[in-house]
């Protein structure tokens, strides 16, 4: 009866920002109970920056599930014959050559058999055939980078327990914040939602059919180029760019006119990314969530709903989760909360762990 909560503190490591959500269960519940983020400053280290952190604010505990990213992970969805895991476990041993850029020895990995089939089955296959195949969704990440995060991590005293590929972290978050009905019913048919998050230096979306992923990818563009565009049109440092793309109602119509050829680039990889998920799947992408830094800059969202002719909006990641009030500064937590998407999807580890 008095047994105590147990917490998991999800760290996203971005490439100019550390950020921190600490995410308890009490009974059921999961409650927001420590919050955090901090700027890496120029010449300095990620891991100056995370012992900076967790100095500077209220955690419960001290465990961790730390996320991956980037050209170090793999993430495939493979279409194979039909059989138990157990089985899948001895196969996808002769598969994974095929989908990893990098040896096979170098790498940490894993595999799960998805509720849906691979692909459409021919006339002349019929449906027979296409129940004899499923798609299995490979991640794999270059066993240094995981080493480096558990290293990251225990140098400053905190306790690895995880680590996740950001990908799966906005999936994850979307669920711990409760899929509607309507969006689990649509995965009886072909509807579908892509989770896209604009981060510093990379883009990351995930469409989801069902609250199960069924596509995902990594884009090299994020807010990072938004504000390099915007200090060379300013005449002004990096920094200075970075707080006008915040705020920039004194120079709009400049920020804007800046930042339009990133979001011209960014949404026509999105278009090609739901394009292709459409027709390979046969899928209709309904609305894009959209979230990140990158989505705060003035005009982002809209844009990406025009380019993309698909509806976009914003997403809070902490939409009915409880917050303890005594531990966080809520309004703080709620000014940054688009940009959390990734941390609160590795503290959701918390249920599993």
């Amino acid at each position: 009866m008095f047994r105590r909560s147990k917490s998991v503190v999800g760290l996203d490591l971005g490439s100019s920002v550390v950020k921190a959500v600490e995410i308890a269960l009490e009974g059921p519940e999961p409650v927001i109970t420590g919050f955090g983020r901090a700027e890496i400053p120029p010449g300095g280290s990620v891991q100056e920056t995370v012992a900076q952190l967790f100095k500077e604010n209220r955690f419960r505990g001290k465990r961790v599930c730390a996320g991956v990213s980037g050209q170090s992970t793999v993430v495939r969805y493979i279409p194979m014959l039909r059989m138990s895991d157990a089985e899948l476990a001895q196969a996808i041993q002769f598969e994974v050559d095929k989908y990893l850029p990098f040896d096979v020895e170098e790498v940490v990995m894993d595999c799960q058999a998805l509720d849906r089939r691979a692909g459409v089955a021919s006339s002349e296959d019929g449906e027979d055939a296409e129940e004899d195949r499923m798609t299995v969704l490979l991640a794999a990440c270059r066993r240094e980078l995981i080493e480096e995060r558990v290293a990251t991590v225990q140098a400053v005293g905190l306790t690895p327990v995880a680590v996740d590929l950001d990908l799966f972290a906005l999936a994850n978050a979307w669920e711990l914040c409760g899929i509607p009905d309507e969006e689990i019913e649509g995965g009886e048919g072909q509807r579908a939602s892509a989770l896209v998050d604009v981060g510093a230096s990379r883009t990351a979306i995930n469409v989801l059919r069902g609250g199960q992923s069924c596509f995902s990818r990594e884009i090299n563009i994020g807010g990072a180029d938004m504000t390099q565009a915007v200090a060379r049109r300013l005449g002004v440092e990096g920094f200075e760019a970075e707080a006008i793309k915040r705020a920039s109602e004194a120079h709009e119509a400049e920020v804007n006119s800046a930042i339009s050829p990133v979001l011209e680039d960014l949404a026509s990889e999105l278009s090609l990314s739901i394009d292709y998920v459409e027709n390979h799947d046969g899928l209709h992408v309904e609305e894009l969530l959209l979230s990140g830094g990158g989505v705060l800059a003035p005009g982002a969202s809209a844009y990406i709903e025009q380019a993309t002719a698909r509806p976009a909006r914003t997403w809070n990641p902490l939409e009915g989760l409880r917050v303890d009030v005594d531990r966080v500064d809520v309004e703080e937590l709620e000014a940054w909360a688009p940009s959390l998407v990734v941390a609160v999807g590795l503290a959701a580890k918390v249920r599993t762990l």
